[in-house]
């Protein structure tokens, strides 16, 4: 039996969006996200970000700016390393050649794989239905953080997440009943 996990969506779960952000000054945590991830580390959780940033393969932010926001992220939320790994898709929508960008599986299967992970026992937690397909179709329990959910996602995320939560302490409590 692998490790548990709770694979997270950067952009609105952990932090507040800004489009293609590559300036780590920029960087504002989304209400609860730091109590939350101290909570699960305490608890052991393997935590890993999962995330789609296009505007790498758009030309708009490089990895290396990705890599400083995340870096920032790290530091606000209490110091790193917090995660155990980030799986970016940098690749643009609609680019034929990528099998990473969620809803695919492909990068929370990755990190699985590396890190000994056993997915069935382990959580998605993201704003966008993308976040929950993905999670999904990796096999792993879904949350809706309805934080931040585009308003045209909301009908479906939250029918197909296995769980919606209203905020990040409703979140944890119900992945700490889970796990």
């Amino acid at each position: 039996m692998g490790k548990r996990a709770v694979f997270l969506d950067r952009d609105d779960t952990l932090i507040v969006n800004v489009p293609y952000l590559g300036d780590p000054s920029l960087v504002e945590l989304m209400p609860g996200a730091a109590a939350a991830v101290q909570e699960l580390r305490r608890q052991n959780l393997t935590l890993i970000v999962i995330s789609n940033q296009s505007g790498v393969g758009r030309g708009l932010i490089t990895k290396e700016q990705v890599r400083a926001v995340d870096s920032r992220m790290e530091e606000l939320l209490g110091g790193g390393p917090i995660f155990a790994r980030y799986g970016h898709c940098f690749a643009a929508p609609g680019d034929p050649y990528d099998e990473y960008r969620k809803p695919s599986p492909k990068m929370i299967q990755e990190a699985a794989s590396t890190l000994s992970i056993d997915l069935s026992q382990s959580f998605m937690v993201g704003n966008r239905l993308s976040d929950i397909q993905s999670g999904q179709n990796a096999g792993c329990r879904t949350i809706l953080l309805k934080l931040c959910v585009p308003a045209d996602e909301l009908q479906d995320a939250s029918r197909l997440a296995t769980y919606s939560a209203t905020d990040w302490p409703a979140a944890v409590n119900w992945i700490l009943q889970k796990a």
